[in-house]
């Protein structure tokens, strides 16, 4: 019994190591899908793209390129670990330290501040078949507009 229970635990340990990396259904590019999506702050984008690779043992570099309705391109990356603890962000506006946090398999938690102060926290959640990530954000933008926002963003 006690062998068993070790063997269980191991592989338990086995598949939640393997999500850091390969395994992770978040990793890839997703490109918005704007008519499935829910913007409340100001008009939507025209269009954005969301690069997510492996960092590390546990953790994820993001690269979101995001075209706003005028036409105008910005670029916002960071890198970090699934383990709550702030990293710096470039290029955002709403932000300038992310921490991430993994909830289940296919799903994680950011949490954004500006100036130490939390902004926005997004939940992350990829579909069982790892074609579609939908990020569901809430909090205030760097304008003090409430976001509510969902969007939904298609694997290429």
């Amino acid at each position: 019994m006690r062998t068993r229970f070790a063997v269980m635990a191991l592989g338990l340990l086995a598949v939640s190591a393997g999500l850091g990396a390969a395994g992770d259904p978040l990793i890839g590019t997703w490109k918005l899908n704007a008519a499935k999506s829910k913007f409340s702050a100001g008009p939507r984008p025209q269009g954005a793209t969301i690069k997510y690779e492996a960092f590390g043992a546990n953790g994820i570099k993001v690269t979101a390129e995001i075209t706003d309705p005028q036409g105008k391109s910005t670029v916002t990356e960071y890198s970090g670990s699934f383990d709550g603890k702030d990293v710096p962000v470039t290029g955002s506006a709403d932000a300038d330290t992310a921490s991430m946090k993994r909830l289940n398999a296919y799903t994680t938690e950011v949490t954004n501040k500006k100036s130490g102060k939390v902004t926005t926290i997004l939940r992350r959640v990829v579909s069982k078949d790892g074609k579609t990530l939908t990020i569901t954000a809430k909090g205030t933008n760097a304008k003090g507009q409430p976001v509510n926002e969902v969007e939904v963003l298609d694997k290429e």
